[in-house]
């Protein structure tokens, strides 16, 4: 069933983009150093070869790019030379017409390298070569390395901290879980998804046709209503089949990856291209299909006989329904995908109950279709409107970029700007001001136009109090879905100087601070591009208590898990990670890089918002604390802390 996996197929892809390649080399290397002089390194590659290849030497011309590429994370290093030590052997190259060296079995090659400032412990570059395999010009995945310098710098930076026992704090108060949306609260999110796709012009005529199909067609009242349910537990169990590929793929993948989708810069980038593309559908520019094959695979087993045949056509359905169901569904995935597997398949699930209940409810009560609305230019206004949500997420999704790499094109009055300007053209358009190729001449203002133009004018005006440095710029209803008041086009924001200011990612300092003020320490793991941190900062922090016992009680640190921000070079360095018998190597690089193993490493979780307390001895006096909305529940465990402190 190839359509089942094509939605999935999308956001696996995007979820491989967002780790580092997994597919094998052809080669394997070992890399070695050798310190020659002050500041200078002799590095070693050695390569036992692959039978059958022929490996191009270094520092050859390609007629614009080099045989070999060597690449590394300092950009301060300089190259002097990089030479193929090993046996060589000369060949007339018919691709690129002259002669070229090449090894044959195994190879050394040898960079000599110089560091214009501080030697770090640790060497890390990347190696990209090329091969022969017969009459084939063949490029071999690129190497990432690490090699210990001798005489390098360690930072004084740490990662695993022996003494942190998240297992066995001073006091059990906290957290056991991790504090994602619960999967009930995803599931109504895929059921609200679900009823909406109903009323598009895609699924919403569907309902008559095929209920009339089953009462019609079977023999007696009894199979027509087993028929039909049969017809709406076959859409369930499409829509949650397209998240099966996610449970396969996240036993393979790194447990940070689906942490690292909301951040991902380039994965929110191309968010925001298919959120604009989805919208520009939804506005009548073209329309959403998958290959008509599909359709008449599946329609022509739509004949066949007793329970296939019935399935076969929910499969009709949900292929000739995607152009409407296609964006939301990718909507609803796109936003709970950086919590796992299963809340992927929970909200497809909702989706899948709502689109076939209806169908199994109006075959067993046929006569609820004289209450149906009439199809009709309504549907069309439905689509419109959900472009415009699309195109509000689609911000979402560029804010999220530019908050990560600070580009400050997108800070968070212009961030409110935008969604005033979305919910007035949905004013707009239903009024009928604003035009539409496709949309039809608005005769009368129904209950449902009239509420939605109410809505979303309200939404308009409780949202411009947010492009204002006031008091109320708060903007609580949409809490965590706007840039962080600390990232605004104000000098200082009014909201900003009356809260609390948290040290940023500075660990050590933070941590001296504490033994001098003999205060325990509470860490703030955090994103930029968290929307649930947000929400924390602006209703849970700001609470009178909150406020009062972090400001006075605590030193509070915000460790920012997808800071772009590249480390001294003397900081980056290489980290174990042991999952069992298992030992991956991480390469340490960024900001973010350090503070995410360093919560995984020592904290055991790797999505955000995540708190710790821990005493300047680095003791962990209580069990982690997770998104808490409830400000007295987050209140009680700060108290449980301050207790816990006592003790020690």
């Amino acid at each position: 069933m190839k359509f089942i996996f094509l939605l999935s197929f999308l956001f696996a892809s995007l979820v491989s983009f967002a780790q580092d390649p997994s597919a094998r080399s052809a080669f394997t290397w070992q890399v070695a150093s050798k310190k020659i002089a002050e500041n200078k390194y002799e590095v070693t590659f050695s390569t036992p070869g692959v039978a059958g290849t022929q490996l191009y030497a270094p520092s050859q011309d390609f007629g614009g790019s080099p045989s070999a590429e060597l690449a590394f994370v300092d950009s301060s290093i300089i190259i002097d030379s990089f030479t193929a030590t090993g046996e060589t052997k000369k060949i007339n190259s018919v691709i690129f017409e002259k002669e070229l060296l090449v090894t044959e079995g195994g190879a050394e090659w040898k960079a000599v390298i110089q560091f214009r400032d501080k030697v770090p412990a640790q060497l890390l570059g990347k190696l990209s070569v090329n091969y022969n395999k017969g009459d084939e010009f063949l490029q071999d995945i690129p190497l990432t390395f690490s090699a210990e310098l001798e005489g390098g710098v360690a930072s004084g930076g740490k990662i695993k901290i022996a003494s942190i026992d998240i297992k066995s704090p001073v006091s059990n108060c906290g957290d056991d879980g991790t504090a994602n949306k619960s999967l009930i609260s995803i599931f109504l999110l895929g059921l609200l998804g679900g009823l909406i796709a109903l009323l598009t012009p895609c699924v919403f005529p569907l309902i008559p046709v095929t209920v009339t199909f089953f009462t019609k067609k079977s023999t007696t009242k009894k199979q027509a209503i087993s028929n039909a349910v049969f017809y709406g537990l076959s859409i369930f169990f499409i829509y949650v089949a397209i998240t099966i590929p996610f449970h396969v793929a996240s036993k393979a993948i790194s447990p940070e990856i689906f942490n690292n989708i909301s951040t991902n810069v380039w994965l929110n980038l191309i968010f925001f291209a298919v959120f604009v593309f989805f919208a520009l559908s939804f506005f009548g520019l073209f329309e959403i299909v998958l290959p008509s094959s599909f359709a008449n695979s599946a329609d022509s087993k739509s004949g066949l006989s007793n329970l296939s045949g019935i399935f076969f056509m929910a499969a009709t359905l949900c292929i000739v329904s995607f152009s409407c169901t296609g964006p939301l569904l990718g909507t609803l995935l796109a936003n709970v995908a950086d919590q796992g597997p299963w809340p992927l398949t929970v909200g497809a699930a909702g989706f899948g109950v709502a689109l076939g209940l209806p169908f199994a409810l109006f075959a067993m009560f046929p006569n609820w279709l004289h209450s149906l609305p009439k199809s009709g230019g309504w549907m069309t206004d439905v689509k419109v409107v959900l472009g415009f949500v699309e195109l509000a997420l689609a911000v979402k999704f560029l804010a999220n970029a530019d908050n990560v790499e600070q580009w400050g094109f997108l800070k968070r009055e212009i961030f409110v700007a935008a969604w005033i300007i979305i919910s007035l053209c949905i004013v707009f358009y239903l009024m009928g001001w604003l035009k539409m190729s496709h949309s039809s001449p608005v005769k009368k203002f129904s209950f449902a136009r009239i509420t939605t133009i109410i809505l979303f004018g309200a939404i308009a005006l409780y949202l411009i109090p947010g492009v204002l440095n006031s008091r109320w710029s708060k903007l609580g209803l949409f809490s965590g879905f706007a840039p962080p008041l600390n990232y605004t086009v104000y000098k200082e924001h009014v909201l900003i100087t009356e809260g609390i200011k948290p040290l940023h990612n500075d660990y050590e300092k933070a941590l001296a601070l504490a033994k001098a003020e003999n205060k325990p320490l509470l860490i703030d793991f955090t994103g930029w591009a968290c929307v649930n941190c947000r929400r924390m900062e602006e209703k849970v922090w700001t609470d009178k208590g909150v406020d009062s016992i972090m400001r006075t009680k605590f030193i509070v640190l915000s460790l920012y898990v997808d800071e772009r921000t590249k480390l001294p070079s003397t900081e980056q360095t290489v980290f174990k990670i042991i999952n069992g018998k298992d030992t991956t190597d991480k390469n340490i690089i960024t900001v973010g890089d350090k503070w995410a193993t360093f919560q995984t490493a020592n904290f055991g979780a790797t999505s955000q918002p995540q708190y710790a307390i821990i005493n300047a001895d680095e003791i962990a006096l209580t069990k982690t604390k997770y998104y808490t909305p409830d400000p007295e529940e987050f209140a009680e465990w700060l108290q449980c802390g301050l207790e816990a402190f006592q003790k020690k």
